[in-house]
């Protein structure tokens, strides 16, 4: 049963569907050329865009300036997406869409980062993934600062000043049976599935996970497999596995903090 939604001027409920393999294949067309099945393509992921333009709400902007500024990051990660990685299109396209959005309210706000302060906020951001990379843990701001040869004063205020406190276990695109939550968003080129399942606070809060829990954790958010699949792999109710892993997250939280 489809909701009906309306949101900058699009009733959800009027969205094609399509499953991951029909994804796959519409890509690859849209890739080399297929207008047609381009459209068809960017038309299904419009829900996509519409959920996380509504994590927006309350900005000056209107809803229809966001959802076209948020169609723009839809079309970018379409372009760049390799369908040869064993990845979900929305997990790789939500950060996308959401970086747009961001530098749209950024550099149409009327209080607006200097030039100096993002480029310190990038170049302290670039530094922190190599440094995470390196030592296989979290650094600390004085680490950051001193690898930039810079005040840790300077490197604090630049970081938040592009930043919005979020916790990893926000939401930042829900559709059915299929969740994305900030800790999905957290990696580079060098942070795949195989070094966050290696991360030693991680590795020590699964393994207090009860084993059904454990599995329907590494099955949704490591596999990227719908609640459906995950059912019927382990042969349990979708609301089950739905109950289970809201469960599993939340012992995960706790362990972690």
């Amino acid at each position: 049963m489809k909701v009906r939604v309306e949101i900058s001027g699009i009733d959800t409920s009027s969205l094609p569907t399509i499953s991951h393999e029909e994804s796959m294949e519409l890509i690859k067309k849209a890739q080399n050329g297929d207008k047609k099945a381009e459209e068809l393509f960017l038309t299904a992921n419009m829900r996509l865009v519409l959920s996380i333009v509504q994590r927006f709400y309350g900005k000056k902007q209107a809803s229809d300036d966001l959802f076209q500024v948020g169609c723009v990051g839809l079309i970018k990660a379409m372009k760049n997406f390799n369908t040869d990685y064993n990845l979900r299109f929305s997990t790789y396209a939500v950060p996308m869409i959401i970086g747009e959005i961001r530098r749209f309210l950024r550099d149409s706000s009327a209080l607006r980062v200097s030039r100096s302060i993002r480029d310190t906020a990038y170049k302290a951001l670039t530094v922190r993934r190599e440094l995470e990379a390196k030592e296989d843990r979290e650094v600390t701001h004085e680490e950051i600062a001193s690898a930039m040869d810079l005040p840790v004063s300077t490197v604090t205020y630049a970081l938040d000043a592009i930043s919005d406190p979020v916790s990893l276990y926000d939401p930042v695109y829900h559709d059915g049976e299929e969740t994305v939550m900030v800790m999905d968003q957290i990696a580079d080129e060098k942070y795949d599935a195989e070094r966050r399942t290696e991360n030693i606070a991680m590795k020590e809060a699964m393994s207090k996970l009860p084993e059904r829990e454990r599995s329907i954790i590494l099955l949704r958010f490591y596999e990227g497999k719908t609640q459906m699949e995950v059912s019927e792999e382990i042969g349990i109710s979708q609301a089950q596995v739905s109950r289970l892993e809201k469960s599993a997250i939340k012992q995960l939280n706790k362990l972690i903090s």
